[in-house]
């Protein structure tokens, strides 16, 4: 199982094919498991794909105590596992909380990247209706965990019509997130650093995003200087024309 040392935690990751690297930051309650058959296809379109688990999921570790992260944070575990790989100029690929860590990396270290796919990027501080969808949610977390727990919370959250092994690695990861949920409003970007973007970037949603994440991907649309959006969900095909 192969690991790097990252800032304090040791990361887990797994690559696939050579080529152009392309590496895969995942979403809040996910982790580099949810996207290992994507790395096949990747790795077949002549990309050396390759996908993490972050500090708090999966067979990474986590500090003690963890009870918050920032996207600064993640950032920089990002950019620990691309230098410690050798690897140059990535296509950087996020996925939910990830995409808002992607962004990080693409406004502070813009060397690392040379495009990339954001996928439902919940950057809701530009979105009129994000402060209620949030108080929402966080509504329907706290009644979960009064409920059943943390596992209980984390299941509603997946949403119930989640494959179920999807949901079974989700809540076997706690730490990771609630750290996440913690911190996912740790990172709100100014128009200008956004505008100064200037690598190619996919935004990608799904059928089944939510309205609020849908008006947040239409607004970093409009202010990135390289930007396309795509709303059927399909985020090999974007990662395939970038590479």
């Amino acid at each position: 199982m192969p690991k790097i040392e990252g800032p304090g935690v040791e990361l887990h990751y797994v690559e696939r094919g050579a080529g152009a690297t392309l590496l895969i930051v995942h979403a809040m309650g996910g982790g580099c498991a949810d996207w290992e058959p994507a790395l096949d296809e990747l790795a077949a379109a002549g990309a050396r794909a390759i996908a993490y688990d972050r500090r708090g999921y999966g067979s990474s570790g986590a500090p003690d105590p963890y009870t918050a992260t920032t996207i600064q944070e993640q950032a920089e575990d990002a950019a620990t596992l691309l230098r410690a790989l050798g690897c140059g100029p990535a296509v950087l690929v996020g996925d939910g909380f990830g995409a808002l860590v992607v962004l990080e990396l693409l406004v502070r270290l813009p060397q690392l990247a040379n495009a990339a796919v954001l996928v439902e990027p919940p950057l809701l501080a530009f979105v009129p209706t994000g402060s209620e969808a949030l108080a929402t949610e966080r509504f329907m977390l706290e009644e979960a965990l009064r409920e059943g727990g943390a596992g209980h919370a984390i299941q509603a959250w997946v949403g119930a019509d989640a494959p179920a092994d999807r949901v079974e690695r989700a809540r076997s990861s706690p730490l990771g997130f609630f750290a996440d949920y913690a911190g996912q409003a740790s990172w709100s970007p100014s128009r200008r650093e956004l505008r100064g973007i200037d690598v190619p970037v996919a935004v990608v949603t799904r059928p089944s995003t939510p309205a609020h994440v849908v008006q947040a991907a239409g607004a970093l649309v409009e202010l990135l200087p390289d930007a396309r959006l795509s709303n059927v969900g399909d985020v090999i095909t974007a990662a395939r024309a970038l590479l």
